[in-house]
């Protein structure tokens, strides 16, 4: 990391207080950058003020919309608009970081008020038809402010060049390396025993697709454990479930960063049968981190982050036939389960803050050339209108 330090914004469309990988991302990349000496803000959306990190703002609080085949809270509007601008103009920045700034969001709200080095990240990958981006005459003159534009992933930046027409460079999302290789082995989790991590009551995780694949597991490996960390209502979930797959499955709830690490190091396997709406997938990334065996479903994202299966196990998404013959072979086969959980975490290591970070900042220094920082927009009064339309 260079030494000259930098005054950083960065803005966060989704609820601050919501679980979910883009604000995690943020999190760790602005706690990363303060380590290293810069000054940064987050702006993001938050239903209250309490527990916020010190170098977090909110700029209000956001509202639940369906969003690439989920729910994402999200802020927008003319309150909204004053809000950004006032953070822009007190913050004194050299350079601001705007998270998908294509979607009806405060990032959009502080590309078009901004002026001055700014870099643009876009994590969302899907469909033509799913994609959820506002695509509108006022969308593309935003984006084209910006000095850099950065897509987690080829599939993010494959829908970039779809909806909006423009490219951007690959860089992935970070992980903390070093806190999943000091991971150790949990004999409650070790076993027959397939981990799986999210919201499980979410369609798109895919947790209905393995629960189709059990009969077929518990045939050939009877003894089998699934073991599911992650927000949701189990009892619910559980009543929905033949009776006699109930007693196969374990809920552990939200646990902790370092329980996660351990978790992922024990388990036999770790699945990912999501069926779509990923546009890297930070848990993979993390479960290779920690050793685990990985077994994803072949959507673009997974299949690009793991080699095209060279660092983990693929199987076609939605396929629970498929599903349970690759869970199956690689429980049976402990020599090429551990082989491929080898490449896997040596393959991780790419991932480290320390590498991405880097990369991230010499997107920065891009961005910067020329020496000027970010101050407000000297008209916005095509947008206030659109705004005051929206508020009507």
């Amino acid at each position: 990391m260079p030494l000259s330090k930098k005054r950083i914004g960065i803005v966060c469309p989704y609820g601050w207080d919501t679980p979910g990988g883009v604000k995690s991302h943020i999190g760790d990349l602005a706690e990363y950058l303060i380590a290293q000496g810069h000054t940064v803000s987050v702006l993001a959306p938050s239903s209250s003020d309490e527990n916020l990190p010190s170098y977090v703002t909110s700029a209000g609080r956001p509202i639940s919309i369906a969003y690439n085949g989920a729910v994402a809270r999200l802020l927008f509007g003319p309150v909204a608009f004053s809000r950004v601008k006032s953070w822009i103009a007190d913050g004194n920045f050299d350079v601001l970081h705007l998270h998908e700034p294509a979607i009806p969001s405060i990032s959009l709200l502080a590309c078009w008020a901004a002026e001055g080095p700014m870099v643009g990240t876009f994590h969302a990958a899907s469909a033509r038809k799913k994609i959820a981006f506002a695509i509108t005459p006022f969308v593309e003159p935003v984006i084209e402010k910006l000095n850099a534009r950065i897509a987690v992933s080829e599939a993010a930046r494959e829908t970039l060049r779809i909806h909006l027409d423009t490219d951007a460079m690959v860089v992935p999302n970070g992980i903390y390396a070093a806190r999943f290789a000091d991971a150790t082995v949990d004999p409650r989790w070790s076993g027959n025993t397939i981990g799986f991590i999210g919201r499980f009551e979410e369609y798109r995780k895919g947790l209905s697709v393995l629960i189709e694949a059990l009969p077929q597991i518990l045939s050939r490996i009877p003894d089998i454990r699934i073991l599911i960390a992650g927000p949701g209502d189990p009892e619910s979930f559980l009543e929905k479930l033949e009776p006699h797959l109930r007693n196969r499955f374990t809920f552990l709830g939200t646990i902790s960063e370092s329980d996660k690490a351990n978790f992922m190091a024990s388990v036999g396997i770790y699945v990912a049968p999501n069926t779509g709406g990923e546009s890297f997938g930070i848990i993979l990334a993390e479960a290779l981190a920690a050793g685990a065996a990985v077994l994803a479903s072949d959507i673009p994202a997974f299949d690009s982050l793991l080699g095209g299966g060279e660092y983990g196990t693929l199987f076609e998404s939605e396929n629970a036939h498929d599903l349970a013959d690759k869970a199956i072979a690689l429980l049976q086969d402990p020599a090429h389960r551990s082989a491929i959980a080898k490449r896997g975490h040596d393959y991780a290591q790419c991932f480290d803050w320390d590498v991405v970070a880097e990369r991230i900042y010499d997107v920065y220094e891009m961005a910067m050339v020329g020496g000027r920082g970010v101050t407000l927009a000297s008209d916005n009064r095509a947008w206030n209108r659109l705004l005051g339309r929206s508020n009507e």
